[in-house]
């Protein structure tokens, strides 16, 4: 398959496996890469910038082809240093960054400089278009069935992605509720030219996740998710389970809550615990409504050639009921 992003990225797919936190490890990025895929480091899973150089380096022991690394951008009372794991990435040759949350206007002119493409993931058109503006490659767009945090307009994919294809000149990359061939067809047919999954990559044999977590996205429905930090203006999308059903109903307490009180259920250690002891209401575990299409736990080079191969079937269908409404209209002429 070939489209603008299979040429930035230098893959044989459009497939971006997204930079998730304690997920984006080397064992994960180098299956979805060698699969056809772009695998994504995540920068901030790694406790130190020389954590993650020499996660870049066991990546390439792995697979010979691209991948990525992810940068968060997040507001922070004691924010890591974010400018030297930009160059701890760079200095590794990495050639593909992976941005999120706040701009990257202050790394856009370094990596650029230094040969890397970068994509920023967004949840607005108004975001998207202050990125392409400062200089990005491509554009990730996350719907609002996406895990983690989907913004606050409240904007589905359906309608969010044909939007920002039509307003933007750079690539586009759907986000968030894509599972199967059928949704990567549907974002292409809306005009994104790759897609991006988070959810269902951790639903693989190679995520860094305990089986039992990996078990309960299985067994969740599309209604399986909730929202939580609404109160606070920093929706989160999360899988349903006891700690995040004790943090809503704090936000629903007349007055609602501060962040402090909900603190200690949320911080990101109890989470990373959660996934790998496989205690599902241990902690926080992130996941969009695509769980209601996840049926198994595959290999990643069987997903990916699965979703290339349903994806070629839906636009095939798709195409031949075009062809016979035409015939159709030719014959009634």
């Amino acid at each position: 398959m070939k489209t603008r992003i299979t040429e930035l990225l230098g893959t044989r797919y459009p497939i971006i496996q997204g930079g998730m936190q304690w997920v984006g490890t080397a064992e994960l990025a180098s299956a979805v890469s060698n699969a056809g895929g772009l695998g994504v480091l995540t920068a901030l899973t790694q406790p130190t910038p020389q954590a993650l150089a020499d996660e870049i380096a066991r990546c390439r022991t792995m697979t010979d082809q691209p991948f990525g690394v992810n940068l968060t951008i997040l507001p922070s009372v004691n924010p890591p240093p974010y400018a030297e794991y930009l160059a701890a990435a760079i200095d590794s040759g990495v050639r593909v960054l992976e941005t999120a949350g706040n701009s990257p206007a202050a790394f856009i002119e370094v990596a650029k400089r230094r040969g890397v493409r970068i994509i920023h993931k967004c949840t607005s058109l108004r975001h998207a278009l202050s990125a392409e503006r400062r200089g990005v490659d491509a554009v990730s767009i996350d719907g609002f069935e996406c895990a983690g945090h989907p913004g606050e307009d409240d904007v589905p994919g359906l309608v969010l992605i044909p939007i920002a294809a039509r307003a933007l000149r750079i690539p586009v990359i759907a986000s968030g509720g894509i599972a199967d061939g059928r949704g990567m067809a549907a974002a292409l047919a809306l005009g994104a030219e790759g897609v991006n999954l988070g959810t269902r990559f951790c639903a693989t044999v190679e995520a860094p996740i305990h089986d039992h977590i990996k078990q309960a996205l299985v067994r969740a429905s599309e209604c399986d998710t909730q929202l939580i930090f609404r109160t606070l203006h920093n929706t989160g999308r999360v899988l349903k389970n006891a700690v995040s059903d004790e943090v809503v109903a704090m936000e629903r307490r007349p007055g609602g809550c501060e962040f402090a009180e909900i603190q200690p259920l949320v911080s990101g250690q109890r989470g990373r615990q959660a996934l790998r002891s496989g205690d599902v209401d241990g902690g926080l575990v992130w996941a969009g409504q695509v769980v209601g299409l996840i049926a198994d736990v595959p290999r990643c080079e069987e997903l990916i050639e699965r979703m290339v191969r349903e994806c070629r079937e839906a636009l095939g269908h798709a195409g031949r009921l075009a062809a016979a409404q035409d015939m159709q209209q030719l014959q009634e002429a």
